[in-house]
């Protein structure tokens, strides 16, 4: 067991720390040749955040671990929303913007429902993966319908400020060596998650949903507690939202471009119906309060709503 635990946590570290740098060298490059800082948030910025996942679910598929990369993407979901934006609403209340309430929640809410349709004969093949990844491509073009009808200046001028200043040189180079890394690491961190799975006698998913997912989103936890840090709250949300649609039309889809996924029931029945019923809690919390925001008591019922199904994995995997 200690190789795979430590095979695990190097495995994460450089997982959180090669995505940071992937996303750094991405945005510069993007920026040196000219893209406009809205597009790179809306691809490169957006696509770098949900790489671990992504890297992940290759490695997990191409290596017959098929439910880990599924639990994967639910188990970031759910966490994102009750673990992330739980912790980060206990530091400082989330005001809702309304162009998020009224476009991006409803987004990830519909990009949810159709996951589950897909979900329900238990089973992920290529066209439930073509489906999704079709999604994918309508969300980016709503995503950047939505930027241009909500342009703001002030907020742009604040993104071009926040891109790195890199020369192309340097810029070319942190973005190999991140994906380098991302792909090495994700391979380590497949393989440490499958032998302590075995060794334990759980399922790779209940790993996928648990460590890997936990340890996947910590790039979101980071993101999330610093922008509240430095009162930038309404980049939290954005975050998570835009993160959650990756994870299902994008994270999830790999498995079924690989090989056919057969799902255990509870995949369904437990793990799914845990990121739907957090993602209608997330629309209320931000519909019932004026003007739109996610509390400090909100966030208190998120982060408890997460330790409940932790409790509820522990409980049904030792059973």
């Amino acid at each position: 067991m200690l190789y795979p635990i430590l095979a695990l946590l190097a495995g994460l570290i450089l997982l959180v720390w090669s995505a940071d740098r992937f996303v750094i060298g991405a945005a510069a490059t993007a920026k040196n040749f000219g893209m406009s800082p809205m597009l790179i948030g809306l691809t490169i910025v957006s696509f770098g955040t949900s790489a671990p996942e992504i890297l992940v679910s290759i490695m997990a598929a191409t290596s017959d671990a098929g439910e880990l990369a599924i639990g994967n993407a639910l188990g970031s979901n759910i966490a994102n929303i009750a673990l992330v934006l739980g912790i980060t609403a206990l530091i400082a209340p989330l005001p809702v913007k309304s162009g998020v309430l009224k476009k991006e929640l409803p987004l990830l809410l519909g990009i949810t429902l159709l996951a589950g349709a897909l979900l329900i004969d238990f089973k992920l093949g290529l066209i439930d993966s073509c489906i999704l990844i079709i999604s994918l491509a309508v969300c980016l073009y709503l995503f950047s319908r939505f930027q241009k009808s909500a342009s703001n200046d002030d907020q742009i001028g604040e993104e071009e400020e926040e891109l790195p200043e890199l020369k192309t040189s340097q810029a070319v180079f942190w973005l190999i060596i991140g994906l380098l890394i991302l792909a090495g690491s994700s391979k380590m961190l497949v393989w440490g998650a499958s032998e302590i799975a075995y060794s334990m006698g759980v399922s790779e998913l209940v790993v996928g949903l648990t460590i890997v997912a936990i340890g996947t989103s910590l790039p979101e936890l980071a993101a999330s507690v610093a922008s509240a840090l430095k009162n930038h709250h309404d980049i939290a949300i954005g975050n998570v939202v835009g993160s959650n649609i990756f994870n299902l039309a994008a994270v999830m889809a790999v498995p079924g471009f690989i090989a056919p996924i057969t799902m255990d029931t509870e995949v369904l029945y437990r793990d799914y119906a845990s990121m739907l019923g957090l993602t209608l809690a997330l629309m209320a919390f931000a519909l019932w309060q004026k003007p739109p925001s996610i509390s400090r008591f909100e966030g208190g019922l998120l982060a408890a709503a997460y330790a409940g199904y932790l409790f509820l994995l522990y409980t049904m995997t030792i059973a």
